[in-house]
């Protein structure tokens, strides 16, 4: 769970799938050896596909709060005869915290299985009957 670091830019691959790289800010706050609280943020990339990365485009922007669930996949390649590597995570279901007006509602989407890819649009569509907006503002979340 983090914040982004920048606004989501989509793109689509040449067969019409969505594509978005977001990066997100996790915090972390510890006691050192000499009992002192130090902050701790580590930057972490992530690549959401579908209907997913449509929207998190169409919803979220720098510094929205994000929950993140996917798998870890290595990245390498060469560059001047040196070995590089970079370790990101593949999105495979989001949770949003907190909301565009600020009232502490979010919402989650997970891409359903089997669901076709979606070519650009002219016009943003909205999110499927299915998608889950998050208790009503004034409830508790049972977390």
């Amino acid at each position: 769970m983090g914040n982004l670091t920048r606004d989501p830019e989509m793109r689509y691959i040449p067969s019409g799938m969505a594509v978005t790289d977001i990066g997100l800010a996790v915090n972390d706050r510890r006691k050192n050896s000499a009992g002192d609280w130090v902050d701790e943020v580590t930057f972490v990339d992530i690549t959401l596909w579908g209907r997913t990365a449509e929207v998190v485009t169409q919803y979220l922007s720098k510094g929205s709060q994000l929950l993140g669930e996917g798998r870890l996949k290595l990245d390498t390649w060469e560059t001047d005869g040196q070995k590089r590597s970079k370790l990101k995570v593949v999105g495979e279901r989001i949770q949003m915290i907190g909301s565009r007006s600020g009232d502490g509602g979010g919402g989650s989407y997970s891409k359903p299985a089997g669901a076709p890819a979606r070519g650009p649009s002219p016009q943003q569509a909205p999110p499927p009957d299915d998608y889950d907006y998050g208790p009503p503002p004034g409830e508790d979340v049972p977390f």
